[in-house]
């Protein structure tokens, strides 16, 4: 599945993921988590032990997810995960003792898409990330398959736009005017909606 991150770039996201980035200040918990993902056959990077940590290790190792502790030292991990997910584009699973419903209506708004609660097991560990992975793909392909609607729309926004120049400039009717552009589009072997975009860079009239 091909989708576009947040800097505007496409990439292809895979099946599963494969490195996981752990952030939580809690040692034990952090080296459970760890071992547990590498149990399951993850690739674990870190444990970050606060909110910070996490984001400069996002940044370096662009990790395919990361799981946050919700309370951590200085930058707590709801407040890293906005961070990680608005500029990077990596989905984000909390860890925390607390079930409390605001942390969830938070998380929901920036790229949190599932909750583990302490103590994790491997099973929960290996559901959790099967579940919440899945929630982001889905996103991803919606977001994609709107990405797409809108530049069709765009793009038939530019043509039509295009059109009525020439049926103005040139005095002929609307289909003659499509005409003259797919022919233009075909004698210069170029899309067309770059041929109407020239059109209306310049309003020039096409040659006949």
């Amino acid at each position: 599945m091909t989708t576009n991150d947040h800097s505007g770039e496409s990439h292809t996201i895979q099946q599963h993921p494969r490195r996981i980035l752990v952030a939580d200040d809690e040692h034990l918990v952090a080296a459970g988590l760890v071992a547990g993902l590498k149990d399951l056959g993850y690739e674990v990077i870190g444990p970050a032990s606060n909110g910070e940590k996490a984001i400069e290790l996002c940044r370096a190792e662009h990790p395919d997810l990361a799981i946050l502790d919700i309370r951590m030292p200085g930058l707590d991990g709801l407040a890293a995960a906005e961070t990680i997910y608005n500029e990077l584009g990596i989905p984000i699973v909390m860890v925390s003792a607390y079930s409390d419903p605001e942390y969830v209506n938070s998380g929901n708004r920036i790229g949190v898409f599932g909750y583990l609660l302490k103590p994790v097991t491997r099973d929960q560990l290996r559901v959790g990330l099967e579940v919440s992975w899945s929630r982001f793909t889905q996103q991803s392909e919606l977001s994609d398959q709107v990405g797409t609607l809108n530049t069709k729309l765009e793009h038939r926004k530019i043509i039509e736009q295009a059109k009525w120049i020439i049926v103005k400039r040139k005095g002929v009717e609307e289909p003659e005017a499509m005409r003259m552009l797919q022919k233009q589009a075909r004698n210069g072997r170029r899309p067309l909606v770059e041929v109407a975009q020239s059109v209306l860079e310049s309003e020039s009239l096409l040659g006949d």
